[in-house]
């Protein structure tokens, strides 16, 4: 088939892999535009983007998908089918309409719950025990068209990062799958009951809360490991959590516990395993303690 790949993060790209290895027609791959980043602050493309120009694939960087001179261009590519993954830009109804077999999203969770930009981190930080992918046909309604495929695994004690990287190759695994053969799969509209949103993430969240129960405090790290990160201050100084295992102990929300950085929570206690001081990498616990003292009695917050 001649495919449209649209997608821009890491997420992304195992999808554009398989539609390639699959031996379909990728015709052109849609991502957001460059933007500034680094210390130097130059223009980088998407992880989507670095991977299409390295297959030699044509690639589109619109800043909207509104106006008729890129509803035109898209047009003119004669797609059978476009598969969104994590794209981040909304697709108006013209061009949902234009492919022949229309628009398939790849969604990080099972719908309906979960719906929005952030479904992984939101599904960790609520303590949800399973999650999965949702192979969806697009609609102008946000993530709410029928089901074409679902698959499910266990969240367990994978953080967002690894949680995505999951994710990210099983909906691959479904992309080939149904462009196989399309017409195997029957669409299923999404269950009215259940519906949750997954608001995209605010650096506002980022700061732990030490009252909150330590089931909470370890879920809001898990979920928001390694990007944007949780953080915490120690005299002044920002720590960015980045895992933690359940600990005994209690004490005030804070309260460094021992010395191997157990802090108490507002019920129970958690020992930080990993995190990174403003302007050093990531360390190991006992790296980062050899080399910045953090003592019993100290507190966080």
């Amino acid at each position: 088939m001649r495919v449209i790949m649209m997608g821009s993060p890491d997420f992304a790209v195992p999808t554009l892999d398989a539609i390639v290895e699959a031996g379909h027609e990728l015709v052109a791959v849609y991502s957001q535009p460059p933007r500034p980043a680094g210390r130097g602050k130059k223009e980088q493309p998407t992880a989507v983007h670095a991977r299409a120009e390295a297959l030699g694939i044509p690639v589109f960087t619109p800043k909207s998908l509104k106006k008729p001179e890129p509803q035109a261009q898209f047009a003119a590519l004669e797609a059978d089918v476009a598969i969104v993954a994590a794209y981040g830009l909304i697709l108006p109804q013209a061009v949902l309409d234009m492919p022949r077999l229309g628009c398939v999203n790849v969604h990080g969770s099972i719908l309906p719950r979960w719906r929005g930009a952030a479904p992984v981190q939101r599904a960790i930080m609520a303590g949800d025990e399973t999650t999965g992918v949702t192979l969806m046909q697009m609609e102008a309604g946000l993530d709410t068209g029928p089901m074409l495929m679902k698959r499910e695994t266990p969240i367990a004690a994978k953080d967002a990062a690894a949680l995505t990287e999951e994710l990210a190759h099983m909906g691959a695994d479904m992309v080939a799958q149904w462009l196989a053969d399309p017409q195997a799969f029957t669409a299923e509209a999404q269950p009215e009951g259940g519906v949750t949103y997954a608001a995209k993430i605010d650096k506002a969240e980022a700061r732990v809360d030490w009252s909150q129960p330590a089931t909470h405090v370890q879920r809001h790290i898990q979920g928001l490991s390694p990007f944007p990160g949780t953080w915490t201050e120690h005299d002044g100084t920002r720590l960015k959590l980045l895992a933690a295992d359940p600990a005994t102990g209690s004490g005030a929300p804070g309260t460094v516990l021992d010395d191997a950085l157990t802090i108490a929570c507002g019920d129970g206690a958690i020992r930080i395993t990993r995190a990174q001081r403003a302007g050093k990498g990531a360390q190991d616990v006992g790296e980062l303690l050899r080399g910045y003292a953090i003592g019993k009695g100290d507190r966080l917050s």
